[in-house]
C-alpha cells in the first residue's frame, strides 16, 4: 500500500439507527477517490447498552447484529447484513478495513453467580485487603438468544479477576475474585498506574486462564471468516497482559491470507511505557502516538507562544517512525470524552499536514474532522453542553495531496518557534511539494531545492496563499505562509 492513510470511521457520538454500515458502502468510492486507503471501524458486535452501545462495553464477540439481544438484533451502527455489505463494497475500493477488538473486559453479565472477593484499594490496586467476602456477581455470560451458534463456550468467574459491583452485600468498588487463576494477584506485564492497572471496569478478563485465550483465538479465526478483515485495531492494551497480545498477534498473523495491519491503544503520554510495550510484544504492533496528540492539543491552545520547533520532541515517530500511528483526535479525546484534550480547530490544519505530509508514521484522520460532528452530552460540570465538531478546512485536499505529493526524500527547516518547513523531493515518477506552516504571524523561509528544481513556478494547493513563487537559477526560491496558517507548495503544472 503506497502512503496508507487511515481514517477512524466513526466516533462517539455517531447517531444510532444503523445509519453507519450503510453510509460506509454508499461513502466506499469517493473514500478512495478522497485518498482514503484504510478504515477503523468500531466495535461491530454486541455491547451491553443493546443499540444505544458504542461498541466499547462488550457483551457478546460473536455477535454481529444477527441475534435479538440486548433489547435488538442491530447493533447501533447496523445489522450483520450491513457490516459484511460496507466491508465489501471498502474492499471493491481498494481500501483495508481495521476491526476494533474489545477484549479486556465483558459487560451486561446473563447471571450471577456466587463468588468470593477480597476488596481492593482503588487507587493502589496492591493493596488487596486479605478478608475474603462471599457475595454475588454478575459474572455468567450464556448468550441465551444465540444458543451455542458458531460458539458454545459460556462465560463464568473463572475466565476473570475482578469486578466493580457485587451484591449481598451490596458494594461497589474494586474486587478481585478469588479462584484458581488469581492466586498471584493481578497480572503482570500491564502499566503500572495505581500500581498495577489491570482491573479496568466490568468483568475482567483474566488471560492466565487458557481457555479463555483459546477461546479468544478462536474468535479472531471465526471473525476474520466471516468479515475478510484486513486487520486489527487493538483497545486499551495497557490494561491486557502483554505476553498475551504477543502471542494472539502470532497466532492471526500465522492464520492469515496475507499480512494483516494492526495497530494498539496504549494510551500514556510517556514515551518510554511505549517503547517498553513494543519491546514486550517484539515490535509485533504499532502504536498509536498518543504523545504527539497531546503536543498538538498544548500547541493548540498556546498559540504562537508554543515552540513549534520542538513539536515532535518526545514523541513515538520521532523515537521509533516504523512503530507509529499519528493522530490529531479520536473519539476518546473529543470533547466531554473520558480522555479529553481537544486540538483547536485553528491548528488541526497545521497538525495533520504535519502527520500527512511527512514521510514517516501512519496518520490517523478523525471522522468529525472529515465530515463534521454536532451532538450534546453532560459535561464534568453536570451542565448539559452543545458541541459542534466542524470540517477542518482544506483537510480533503492535505489528505489528497498525501497520495499526491508526499513522495521522496525529506528535507526539514524546523529551526524557529513558529516558523516551520519541510520538503518532500519527490521521485522520477511522482512529484514532491514544499510545506511551510506558522502558529503567530506571516512565515517565510528561503530554501534551496537544488538544481533539479531551478527556475520551477510553484503555487498553493491549498489556495491559501495566492502568490506565485519561482525558484531562481539553484533551485532557491522564497517560500511563504499566512499567519496561523499552512501552505503546501507544488509545481504549477499540478495545480488544476
Amino acid at each position: 500500500m503506497k502512503n496508507p492513510t487511515l481514517l477512524q470511521a466513526f466516533h462517539w457520538y455517531y447517531p444510532e439507527g444503523g445509519k453507519l454500515w450503510p453510509e460506509l458502502t454508499e461513502r466506499a468510492s469517493d473514500l478512495k477517490e478522497s485518498g482514503i486507503n484504510m478504515v477503523w471501524l468500531p466495535p461491530a458486535y454486541k455491547g451491553a447498552g443493546g443499540a444505544a452501545s458504542v461498541g466499547y462495553d462488550t457483551y457478546d464477540l460473536f455477535d454481529l447484529g444477527e441475534f435479538d439481544q440486548k433489547g435488538n438484533i442491530s447493533t447501533k451502527y447496523g445489522n450483520k447484513e450491513d457490516l459484511l455489505r460496507a466491508i465489501s463494497s471498502l474492499k471493491d475500493n481498494d481500501i483495508a478495513v481495521l476491526l476494533d477488538v474489545v477484549v479486556n473486559h465483558k459487560m451486561g453479565a446473563d447471571e450471577k453467580e456466587a463468588v468470593q472477593v477480597n476488596r481492593v484499594d482503588e487507587n493502589d490496586r496492591t493493596k488487596i485487603d486479605e478478608e475474603v467476602v462471599n457475595c454475588e456477581a454478575w459474572t455468567r455470560y450464556t448468550f441465551p438468544a444465540r444458543a451455542g451458534k458458531y460458539s458454545q463456550f459460556m462465560w463464568d468467574f473463572k475466565c476473570f479477576n475482578g469486578v466493580d459491583h457485587i451484591e449481598n452485600p451490596s458494594e461497589d468498588g474494586v474486587f478481585k475474585i478469588v479462584n484458581d487463576y488469581t492466586g498471584e494477584g493481578w497480572n503482570q506485564q500491564v502499566d503500572e498506574e495505581m500500581g498495577n492497572f489491570d482491573y479496568l471496569m466490568g468483568s475482567n478478563i483474566d488471560f492466565r486462564n487458557h481457555a479463555v485465550t483459546e477461546e479468544i483465538k478462536y474468535w479472531a479465526r471465526w471473525v476474520m471468516e466471516q468479515t475478510g478483515c484486513n486487520g486489527f485495531r487493538l483497545d486499551a492494551v495497557k490494561h491486557i497482559p502483554a505476553w498475551f497480545y504477543k502471542e494472539w498477534i502470532e497466532h492471526v498473523q500465522a492464520v492469515s491470507d496475507s499480512p494483516l495491519f494492526i495497530v494498539a491503544e496504549y494510551w500514556s503520554f510517556e514515551l518510554d511505557k511505549l517503547q517498553q510495550y513494543i519491546n514486550q510484544v517484539e515490535g509485533k504492533t504499532m502504536l498509536f502516538d498518543a504523545p504527539l496528540h497531546m503536543k498538538f492539543h498544548e500547541a493548540s491552545k498556546q498559540g504562537s507562544d508554543y515552540d513549534m520547533s520542538r513539536i515532535f520532541e518526545g514523541t513515538l515517530v520521532e523515537a521509533n517512525p516504523f512503530h507509529a500511528v499519528t493522530l490529531v483526535a479520536n473519539h476518546d479525546t473529543q470533547p466531554l470524552q473520558s480522555l479529553e484534550a481537544p486540538v483547536e480547530a485553528w491548528f488541526k490544519p497545521l497538525a495533520y499536514a504535519l502527520i500527512l505530509l511527512r514521510e514517516n508514521g501512519v496518520p490517523s484522520v478523525f471522522y468529525p474532522d472529515l465530515f463534521g460532528a454536532d451532538y450534546e452530552d453532560t459535561g464534568n460540570d453536570g451542565e448539559t453542553h452543545r458541541v459542534d465538531m466542524p470540517v477542518i478546512d482544506k483537510l480533503d485536499k492535505l489528505v489528497l495531496a498525501r497520495q499526491q505529493f508526499a513522495h521522496g526524500v525529506q528535507t526539514s527547516w524546523f529551526d524557529h518557534p513558529n516558523c516551520i518547513a519541510f520538503s518532500r523531493s519527490g521521485t522520477a515518477e511522482q512529484p514532491g511539494c514544499v510545506v511551510i506552516m506558522s502558529n503567530g504571524d506571516d512565515g517565510e523561509k528561503t530554501l534551496n531545492l537544488g538544481e533539479p528544481l531551478a527556475n520551477r513556478i510553484w503555487r498553493d494547493f491549498l489556495f491559501n496563499s495566492d502568490e506565485v513563487i519561482k525558484t531562481n537559477e539553484s533551485g532557491e526560491g522564497v517560500f511563504k505562509c499566512k499567519a496561523g496558517s499552512v501552505s503546501v507548495w507544488v509545481l504549477e503544472e499540478f495545480i488544476s
